[in-house]
C-alpha cells in the first residue's frame, strides 16, 4: 500500500508534459517524444483520440486510480481524469547463456 501511494505522489507530481520512464525500481522524468494523453483529459476524449485501450485496469484506491494500457504506454486517471501518461522503458535485451560444454 505504501508502494502504491508513493508512486501515485510521484505520477501527481512530475512536470505536466513529461514522461515517467522505470529504470529498475526508480522512476525518471524525460521530455515526451511521442504523443501520449494530457493531465486533465477526460476518459472520453482519450478513447476518442486513442481509440480503445488493449485492456483496462479496475480502479484502485480512495480516490479510485484506474489504469488504460495502449501499445507504449499506459494512461493513469483519477476518477474520469488523466493524472499521468508513462512511457516503460524498453525490456533490456538479453543474451543467452554461453554454451557451457
Amino acid at each position: 500500500m505504501k508502494i502504491r501511494i508513493a508512486l501515485l505522489l510521484a505520477l501527481v507530481a512530475a512536470p505536466l508534459h513529461a514522461e515517467t520512464l522505470m529504470v529498475g525500481d526508480q522512476m525518471q522524468v524525460k521530455a515526451p517524444d511521442m504523443d501520449v494523453p494530457a493531465r486533465g483529459m477526460s476518459m472520453t476524449q482519450v478513447q476518442a483520440m486513442y481509440g480503445a485501450p488493449s485492456q483496462k485496469h479496475a480502479a484502485v484506491g480512495d480516490p479510485p486510480i484506474t489504469r488504460w494500457d495502449y501499445d507504449g504506454f499506459s494512461v493513469y486517471f483519477e476518477r474520469d481524469y488523466v493524472i499521468h501518461s508513462v512511457v516503460p522503458e524498453s525490456p533490456p535485451v538479453v543474451a543467452p547463456p554461453a554454451d557451457q560444454h
